[in-house]
């Protein structure tokens, strides 16, 4: 069974900056492009970021500017570095495929961003 293990969520204040990683198996991130996506209470969870295997990025235009996502490929992680974090980031943030059906969701980071 695959699994996606996220961490690096945690208690920022607005304006903050936090780092989170995913780390996979191999067969995964040598194939498919890996996306970031949140889910705030109440709300569908959203793709907010993805990378494809040559590293090319993509953004929601919620995050532009202020989010950026890389991969090692060789060590099986996906990273979202978030920077001026505003309190709508607020979210369980994933990672998974950014394409097709998703593999089996991990527990997810909680970011919470507030004064």
């Amino acid at each position: 069974q695959v699994q996606l293990v996220e961490s690096g969520g945690g208690l920022v204040q607005p304006g903050g900056s936090l780092r989170l990683s995913c780390v996979g198996s191999a067969i995964i991130f040598s194939i498919f492009p890996m996306g970031w996506y949140r889910q705030a209470p109440g709300q569908q969870r959203e793709l907010v970021a993805h990378i494809n295997r040559g590293g090319s990025t993509n953004y929601a235009d919620s995050v532009k500017g202020r989010f950026t996502i890389s991969r090692d490929n060789a060590k099986n992680t996906v990273s979202l570095q978030m920077n001026s974090l505003k309190p709508e980031d607020t979210a369980v943030y994933y990672c998974n495929k950014a394409v097709g059906s998703p593999l089996s969701w991990g527990q997810g980071t909680q970011v919470t961003v507030s004064s």
